[in-house]
């Protein structure tokens, strides 16, 4: 699946990933920021994805504001879609073949099951699931929820709690269809890694998180599914996010593992907070990079680590 066109001598290659369902605000600036020093100071290659795959929330004009905001900080990348690369589209929602292929390799591995559970069940799947913030998570400390519940196994009983599909449907399975999928996670098997910011990482496999969403009966791929299809394919060698995403990274090695493919490096944000301890969202207005320009903020001010964060 991935290319094999040559990268810069370093060999690394980063990636920014904004999700086009609102205005970049000063927690994304930082992350972002932080993302593009580490490519170049690797003398490496960094790539701007467009993670459009709400069809409901994403919108052209959030997706131009992000471009122009970056772009604005002083961030800077060398692929894109506004810049073309060896692996475009740089636009999620033009990668589907992408998608299809490594949801195949995962049915056939027969790590995944159709899930009967209803569309509320199933309404985040498409997000990426950012952890439930504590008070204080600016200093590494932060609990184990996110927006993606435990999943009690309900339609994985149908299987006689075997992970495999029936070898028929399996074999003449080409498309998802209009039906939910979700892999099935090993039960009890620890998954470690070390952060490159946040040190040793450790969750355990239906403790931490349960059988988790990788396609939708409306026919769209999660975000799980959709990063590490796209990491892959775009050869990624670390990738930088917000530490409310640690626990996706487990559920990601786990895809990895299965379809094949080499772990990025990780490296997690810790998060901007407002006052009251919550993770800033797309919905704090006064935060937003837009807000802050018209307000005279230099990038110099918004990317300082003591920039007020109150609303």
């Amino acid at each position: 699946m991935a290319s094999t066109s040559p990268s810069p001598p370093s060999g690394y290659r980063g990636r920014l990933a904004p999700s086009p369902t609102g205005y970049l605000h000063v927690g994304h600036a930082r992350t972002f920021w932080t993302a593009f020093q580490r490519a170049r100071e690797a003398g490496g290659t960094l790539a701007m994805r467009m993670e459009d795959l709400d069809a409901d929330r994403s919108r052209a004009n959030y997706a131009d504001a992000a471009l122009e905001d970056l772009r604005w900080l002083g961030i800077r990348w060398q692929e894109g879609p506004d810049k073309g690369g060896p692996f475009a589209p740089y636009v999620q929602s033009k990668r589907r073949a992408i998608y299809l292929a490594a949801w195949r390799k995962l049915v056939h591995s027969g790590r995944l099951f159709p899930c009967r559970c209803s569309r509320k069940d199933l309404a985040t799947a498409v997000a990426a699931p950012h952890e439930r913030v504590q008070r204080g998570f600016g200093d590494g400390k932060f609990d184990k929820l996110d927006d993606e519940p435990l999943y009690p196994g309900t339609c994985r009983r149908f299987m006689g709690g075997s992970p495999q599909l029936p070898g028929p449907t399996a074999d003449a399975m080409d498309t998802p269809g209009n039906t939910n999928w979700r892999f099935r996670v090993p039960d009890g098997e620890v998954i470690e890694f070390v952060d490159a910011n946040l040190g040793p990482q450790r969750f355990v496999a239906g403790v931490d998180f349960g059988d988790f969403v990788v396609w939708r009966r409306d026919g769209v791929p999660s975000y799980q599914l959709a990063c590490v299809a796209d990491d892959a394919a775009m050869q990624i060698t670390e990738v930088v996010r917000g530490a409310d995403l640690l626990k996706s990274t487990a559920r990601q090695i786990l895809l990895n593992r299965v379809l094949g493919f080499n772990d990025p490096a990780w490296y997690h944000c810790r998060l901007v907070v407002d006052h009251n301890g919550r993770r800033l969202a797309k919905r704090h207005d006064a935060l937003s990079l837009r807000a802050l320009r018209q307000r005279g903020l230099t990038p110099m001010n918004i990317l300082a680590a003591e920039l007020p964060v109150e609303a």
